[in-house]
């Protein structure tokens, strides 16, 4: 690192008296959040009703449902090499179970809430503080992580659009020759940035801190990574298409990859609607009550599963740390009665 970006990102933090507001903060943070998050659930789940979601459970099969399950694990899993690719650049060692615990619940909860900045920091701050990471090095840690998760949907995208240039065409109306020359330009501004990456240390300033960029290592290992969660996460809504669909995984991964970066950019929580629209015009030829099963599955699975999993071990996690504090603080009480 530069001798700047160690000084405001890996200095130790020295340790301070704990301030009563501060004291409270974490969790009052924490639990704005989850409150928010309770009614985001209800609103996502207004217009759904038990016999959509029967109807959807009917059709699909063990085999679909178990594959789901294990995909979304598997993205999940990547999602947490997110965080580990990011420790690294920083020079953060914290525990892997730590790590795990982390990025599953700040994804789980940012995936369905949105803007991710603010929800998946949020979380991570208040358990990777327990670590004794600042606020600067979890902000860092947030911004590399989501520049794993972008750039690993630009490099599917890009090369879909390459490789499969005829059959997006007949979804985006555009010339296989178009369709190429436009992957040829996401995958050119991906290059770009790594030649860019590897010419010297880059860092960024946003108020008061100073966040250091990846490294030519580090942007190489976030490529292949992202891509391994997009690939992973789209397969989640494959294996509930129906039969005879005809669509190749390649055409759909790049598909599926373009309306989540749609998603991302219009903030709305977990990319609700904008996910939706974005498959069922570019997959017509499906029939529109097969897809809307699908999508209805795949957000049970890979966003309101793992978001009440999320949700109920944050909530758990809130209820030990005070539990624990208290206890802290009764002991260190009669430790003073005793000595007085």
């Amino acid at each position: 690192m530069t001798e700047l970006a160690k000084n405001s990102l890996s200095a130790p933090d020295k340790k301070k008296p704990e301030h009563r507001l501060t004291r409270w903060l974490g969790p009052a943070l924490s639990g704005a959040l989850i409150l928010g998050s309770i009614f985001v659930l209800r609103l996502q789940l207004a217009d759904v009703t038990f016999a959509d979601v029967a109807e959807g459970l009917r059709k699909a099969t063990g085999g679909q449902l178990g594959l789901a399950i294990g995909f979304t694990l598997l993205s999940y899993m990547f999602l947490a090499g997110y965080d580990t690719l990011a420790m690294r650049q920083l020079a953060i060692r914290v525990r892997l179970l730590t790590v795990i615990f982390a990025s599953f619940t700040s994804y789980a909860i940012s995936f369905t809430l949105g803007f991710p900045l603010l929800t998946a920091g949020t979380v991570r701050y208040r358990i990777y503080s327990a670590s004794g990471i600042s606020s600067s090095k979890v902000m860092s840690l947030t911004l590399i992580a989501g520049m794993t998760f972008i750039l690993g949907m630009a490099v599917v995208v890009g090369i879909g659009l390459m490789w499969q240039a005829e059959a997006i065409s007949a979804i985006n109306q555009a010339t296989a020759h178009i369709n190429q020359l436009a992957g040829m330009a996401v995958l050119s501004g991906i290059l770009v940035y790594l030649v860019w990456a590897a010419a010297k240390r880059r860092h960024v300033r946003i108020k008061q801190f100073i966040i250091e960029l990846p490294t030519l290592g580090v942007s190489l290992g976030q490529l292949a990574l992202g891509a391994a969660d997009v690939c992973a996460a789209g397969a989640v809504l494959y294996v509930f298409l129906p039969e005879g669909h005809g669509i190749a995984f390649e055409t759909f991964a790049a598909v599926y990859a373009f309306g989540c970066i749609l998603g991302v950019v219009s903030n709305v929580p977990g990319g609700l609607g904008v996910l939706e629209s974005t498959m069922l015009g570019a997959f017509s030829t499906v029939a529109k009550p097969d897809l809307i099963g699908a999508l209805l599955l795949f957000r049970l699975c890979y966003y309101l599963g793992p978001f009440v999993v999320g949700l109920s071990s944050l909530g758990i996690y809130e209820i030990v740390m005070r539990l624990s504090h208290n206890r802290g603080e009764a002991k260190d009480h009669a430790h003073r009665e005793g000595g007085s």
